[in-house]
């Protein structure tokens, strides 16, 4: 994720308002500043219980994890992606931006 400042590692973090109403909780394990200007920072989280909390209708075999939006017959899915989350967050103009909770 996207954050205005650097968060130390191994520092806690819960995830809310996911996809689902789901709740992730988990600790920081990188902080890359994004650029040179220090106002963006990308971080990486290590969930403490890993799963798919953005509900990625089909994801990575190597996950290992089921969903139950991935679980989904294919007959409840948007006939067109682009509609489904997280596609629907992105304009024609750019992506949406994230924030951090």
């Amino acid at each position: 994720m996207r954050a205005s400042q650097s968060l130390p590692i191994k520092t806690p973090v819960l995830l809310a308002e996911l996809p689902g109403a789901v709740t992730a909780s988990g600790h920081i394990a990188s902080c890359l500043p994004l650029g040179n200007d220090g106002k963006y920072f990308l971080i990486g989280v290590s969930l403490y219980n890993p799963g798919n909390i953005w509900g990625i209708v089909d994801p990575p075999e190597d996950w290992n994890c089921a969903s139950s939006t991935a679980e989904a017959s294919s007959a409840e899915r948007p006939a067109n992606k682009k509609e489904a989350w997280p596609y629907n967050l992105h304009s024609g103009r750019g992506a949406a931006h994230s924030r951090l909770k």
